[in-house]
């Protein structure tokens, strides 16, 4: 898999990140500006963090499987990071199909402690694993989201377990365009109040 991981000039946080692009057959690779982003947020906040390009997308070998291979891409992935930042708790951020894919095993790997979930792809992507994860969770999602509309994510987020938090970016579609200082804000935000 192709990567590429931040690490802090002075790395004194307990915890390190995974980012996960969005869908690889619409352009989707670890460079795209939300994920860089939130990568961004993180690496400024003094946290290690890996980004990689699923399988098929840039230089990563393999081909596309529909999420499901692509999962073991993200295992892999947290898999790196256990070892090589080893003792820390994991946060897992996901923009849209990297939502979808990623928090899915971030919600079941007990080395994840949190989770984040950009742009949430739920109007055609079932995404009812959320339900069942009690780990601590935060949704941003653009107010005119064309693939993740506010009343069903609304709806989704009402049905899940505590600790949560949604921000939802008024005005904003699917890819936060002109609105990133917003993802930025909410983010750090998020990880002070929680992690900080």
């Amino acid at each position: 898999m192709e990567a590429l991981l931040w690490t802090p000039a002075h790395d004194s946080a307990t915890m390190a990140a995974l980012v996960c692009h969005p869908h690889p057959l619409f352009g989707g690779t670890m460079h795209n500006k939300v994920v860089y982003q939130v990568a961004k947020t993180l690496h400024q906040l003094n946290i290690p963090v890996l980004r990689f390009n699923f399988r098929g997308a840039g230089v990563s070998e393999g081909d596309h499987d529909n999420g499901h291979g692509e999962r073991e891409d993200v295992r892999a992935a947290v898999d790196f990071l256990a070892k090589e930042f080893a003792g820390r708790s994991l946060l897992l951020a996901g923009f849209s199909f990297g939502a979808h894919v990623g928090l899915r095993v971030g919600c079941a790997d007990e080395r994840v402690a949190a989770v984040v979930g950009l742009g949430l792809p739920v109007n055609q992507s079932e995404m009812n694993f959320l339900r069942e994860c009690a780990k601590q969770k935060l949704f941003v999602q653009g107010s005119k989201d064309q693939y993740g509309s506010r009343e069903n994510v609304e709806m989704l987020f009402a049905a899940l377990l505590e600790p949560k938090h949604l921000v939802l970016v008024e005005g904003a579609d699917h890819f936060f365009a002109g609105k990133l200082h917003e993802v930025d804000a909410a983010l750090r935000a998020w990880m002070r109040e929680r992690f900080f």
